[in-house]
C-alpha cells in the first residue's frame, strides 16, 4: 500500500515535470549553449559551438548602459506598484464590502485586452495635443514645448500601469488572509494605527509583498513593447536589444545578453528574498 502511494504521488508530478522540462529546462540550456557559439557564424554559414565565454564581456560592454537601464525602470516601477498597489489591495480587503467582487474585477479588467493595446493607449493619454500635457502645460509644470511621450517617464507610467495588477493580487489574497481579531488585540494594547500597521499588518502582509514585488519586477526588467512605444532610442532597455539582436540574426550575443539578465535578476531576487525575510519563497 504505501509503495503504491508513493508511485501515486510521482505521476501526479509527472505532468509538471514533464511542462518544466519541455518549456522551462531545454529552453535554457539552449539558449546557453548557443551563448557559448562563435559569434563569426552566420544564418547562411550556420554557428559552431566553441565555447566563446567572449560573448559575454562583449555583450555586456556593448549593452551595459541598456541593463543597467532596465533595472532602474523595473525599480521604478516596482516602488510605484507597490504605493499604488497596497492602499488599493487594504482598500479591497478591508473597506469594500460588498463592493469587494466588483473591484477586484475592475483590477483584472484590463487583462481583458491586449497588453500591445493597453500600451498603445498611453500613447494617446501622453501625447502633445492630449488634454492631460495641455493642463500640465497650463498650470506650468511643463513648459511650452515640455512633453510626456518619448521620456522616461512615459516608459515607467506605462510599466506601472500594466504591471499594477501583478502587485495588488498577491497584496490582496496577503491582506484578505489577516484575522480582524489580531488588530482588534493591538488597537487593545494602546497600539496607535500607526503602530498597529507597521507591526501588525504590513507583517502579515509581508509574503504578499514579496510575491508582488517579484511578479511586478521581474518581467518589468526584461519588458520592451513599452520602451519600444512610449520611449526613444536613450530610453532603450535590454530587451529592446535582445529582440534586436535576434531578428538581425546575431543568436550568440542575443543568448549571452539575455543570459546576463537573467542571472542579474536571479541573484537580485534571491538577495531580497533573503533581506526580506521570507526565505520560503524561494
Amino acid at each position: 500500500m504505501s509503495t503504491r502511494r508513493g508511485l501515486s504521488g510521482y505521476l501526479l508530478l509527472l505532468p509538471g515535470g514533464v511542462w518544466l522540462a519541455l518549456f522551462f529546462v531545454v529552453p535554457t540550456v539552449t539558449l546557453v549553449a548557443t551563448s557559448l557559439y562563435d559569434p563569426s557564424g552566420s544564418l547562411q554559414l550556420g554557428y559552431q559551438m566553441t565555447g566563446h565565454v567572449q560573448n559575454y564581456a562583449d555583450s555586456l560592454q556593448a549593452y551595459s548602459p541598456q541593463l543597467v537601464r532596465s533595472f532602474v525602470y523595473a525599480g521604478t516601477a516596482t516602488v510605484a506598484c507597490m504605493l499604488l498597489g497596497f492602499p488599493l489591495a487594504y482598500a479591497i480587503a478591508f473597506k469594500a464590502g460588498r463592493w469587494k467582487n466588483l473591484m477586484l474585477v475592475a483590477v483584472i479588467a484590463p487583462f481583458f485586452t491586449s497588453f500591445l493595446v493597453r500600451t498603445l493607449s498611453w500613447q494617446y493619454i501622453l501625447g502633445d495635443n492630449e488634454p492631460l500635457v495641455s493642463f500640465l502645460r497650463t498650470i506650468q509644470v511643463l513648459g511650452p514645448e515640455g512633453h510626456l511621450l518619448a521620456t522616461p517617464f512615459a516608459v515607467v507610467t506605462g510599466l506601472t500601469y500594466n504591471f499594477l495588477p501583478f502587485m495588488v493580487l498577491p497584496l490582496y489574497a496577503s491582506l484578505e488572509k489577516i484575522d480582524h481579531r489580531v488588530l482588534e488585540a493591538a488597537a487593545d494594547l494602546y497600539a496607535s494605527p500607526f503602530t498597529a500597521f507597521r507591526t501588525v499588518t504590513l507583517r502579515l502582509a509581508m509574503p504578499g509583498l514579496v510575491a508582488g514585488t517579484l511578479l511586478t519586477f521581474i518581467p518589468s526588467a526584461g519588458d520592451y513593447i513599452n520602451s519600444e512605444l512610449l520611449g526613444n532610442p536613450r530610453t532603450r532597455m535590454v530587451g529592446n536589444e535582445i529582440q534586436d539582436l535576434f531578428a538581425a540574426g546575431d543568436y550568440p550575443t542575443a543568448s549571452a545578453l539575455s543570459v546576463t539578465l537573467m542571472a542579474a535578476i536571479v541573484v537580485l531576487v534571491f538577495v531580497y528574498v533573503r533581506r526580506a525575510g521570507t526565505e520560503e519563497l524561494l
